[in-house]
């Protein structure tokens, strides 16, 4: 069982008496190439895994349609993540992207092409950010009902930053092409 930190504490790193806020993490991951379940699985244990990377919930998988994708893309398996970090946000990216490529994630060329997994950090705390390696909170998960109802599911009151209660977005969606699948369940270690 993981432990949940209290969120209105700072942790200090023992050797170097650094202070760390503890800061929420809302992480969304797709795939929609090869054992796509298995991928998310993969991935959430990664994720648990993490040092200093505390996760308090999983959202129920869902089914989606490619969005903006290229012609012929097939199916994705989505899923929110919610924890709980002192980890800078550079330092979690980072692990997104290790992730992604542990799991033969190929970028190319072409715009949202079919990928073995995609991890994005969609807020981290009240971290902001507009480089290029890192935008915060993530530019587009405010207008995709794949990313908001799974995040919906676990936190029902949650506010996307500086605009709104995610149920508020969710409601100026199209979630046509997001089916919740009943059948599969991601698990925590």
């Amino acid at each position: 069982m993981t432990e949940t930190p209290n969120p209105n504490i700072v942790d200090t790193d023992s050797l170097t008496g650094e202070m760390h806020p503890i800061r929420r993490v809302v992480v969304a991951l797709g795939s929609n190439l090869g054992e796509r379940m298995a991928t998310l699985q993969g991935a959430v244990e990664a994720l648990a895994d993490t040092p200093d990377f505390f996760v308090t919930g999983v959202s129920p998988v869902y089914e989606t349609d490619p969005v903006d994708a290229p012609e012929g893309s097939g199916p994705y398996l989505n899923a929110v993540l919610l924890a709980d970090t002192t980890l800078p946000a550079a330092r979690l990216m980072e692990r997104a992207l290790a992730i992604e490529d542990a799991f033969e994630r190929e970028r190319g060329e072409v715009r949202n092409a079919p990928r073995t997994l995609d991890v994005d950090l969609i807020v981290v705390g009240d971290r902001r950010s507009n480089e290029d390696f890192l935008r915060l909170p993530h530019p587009r998960a405010h207008e995709r009902a794949f990313v908001l109802q799974p995040w919906h599911d676990l936190e029902p009151d949650a506010v996307f930053p500086e605009l709104g209660p995610i149920a508020d977005l969710l409601g100026t969606t199209d979630a046509t092409g997001v089916r919740k699948r009943e059948d599969l369940a991601l698990e925590v270690g």
